[in-house]
């Protein structure tokens, strides 16, 4: 059973939060789709950074719509291939892309090839007319399990700041949120990221795009304090349920993504009647 999500109430919204944008469309893997934000009101779905995004641009905007293409564990070419075509066939005036995060973890990735392939498909978005947000990858030195690629991360942002440059788009600077090495913006596979770490994402995306918003950052919990013995058992736990099964996803060309289909794959209201919710569904 899914629960509609009901808009908060507008009281006295300023003029200054209004914007340009009346249909956005959000394209990517994991992090776009949303997965380590489980959504409270509708078990086994999720809502992510791009929905928090979407529901504060719709405030005030009585026919904004909103859809959201991405799919977990896709690759670059899967994300373009997949889903540019039916991003501009939406006709939106505002889309995000994240994109090249998979790929940076593969051996051998060329974080140079794959900037040049972005660089073509933001240039068809802007060309038609779309303003583009364009995420580049946080900074991953303090990560454990992420930050083996920490310099093809930096080679790729390099890159993605002169694609934005060249088409006019606005970067989300994931790299410069130096929130995001706080363990606790991260999920327990420590691959995506948590609910706080969506939200304050969010705030960052609405910061880049100078759209004023109603977002409050939220204030973490305490971390508990951990004896070595206890840190160590929480690493095998990790090891076992998450990263084993991740490699042997990657040697059997497996993708968690295989059956999966897009969470809002038409462009509908964000609230009420009518809005699709959540993700994960199988196609």
């Amino acid at each position: 059973m899914t629960v509609e999500r009901e808009a908060p109430a507008e009281i006295g919204l300023p003029e200054g939060r209004r914007h340009p944008w009346h249909r956005y469309v959000a394209l990517g893997d994991s992090f776009t789709e949303g997965i380590g934000d489980p959504d409270p009101q509708n078990p086994g779905r999720h809502r992510g950074w791009a929905d928090r995004l979407a529901e504060e641009l719709s405030h005030g905007t009585e026919d904004f719509a909103y859809a959201n293409l991405a799919i977990r564990g896709r690759l670059l070419g899967r994300i373009l291939d997949e889903q540019l075509d039916p991003a501009l066939e939406l006709r939106p005036d505002l889309v995000s892309i994240s994109a090249g995060g998979n790929d940076l973890l593969r051996p051998g990735s060329d974080p140079d090839a794959l900037a040049l392939r972005l660089d073509a498909a933001v240039g068809r978005l802007a060309d038609a007319g779309a303003t583009v947000l364009l995420f580049n990858g946080p900074d991953i030195g303090s990560t454990p399990v992420l930050s083996a690629i920490r310099g093809k991360v930096a080679i790729y942002n390099e890159n993605l700041r002169v694609v934005a440059a060249r088409h006019d788009a606005v970067v989300a600077d994931m790299w410069g949120l130096r929130q995001l090495s706080d363990p606790r913006m991260w999920d327990t596979d420590r691959l995506h990221f948590s609910p706080l770490g969506h939200h304050t994402i969010a705030i960052m995306a609405l910061e880049a795009l100078n759209v004023r918003h109603g977002l409050e950052p939220m204030d973490p919990s305490p971390m508990p304090v951990r004896t070595w013995r206890a840190a160590r058992t929480e690493d095998l736990v990790w090891a076992r349920e998450y990263f084993v099964p991740w490699v042997i996803r990657r040697l059997r060309h497996k993708s968690s993504g295989d059956g999966i289909s897009a969470k809002r794959p038409t462009a509908g209201p964000v609230f009420g009647a009518g809005a699709p919710l959540g993700s994960g569904e199988p196609s």
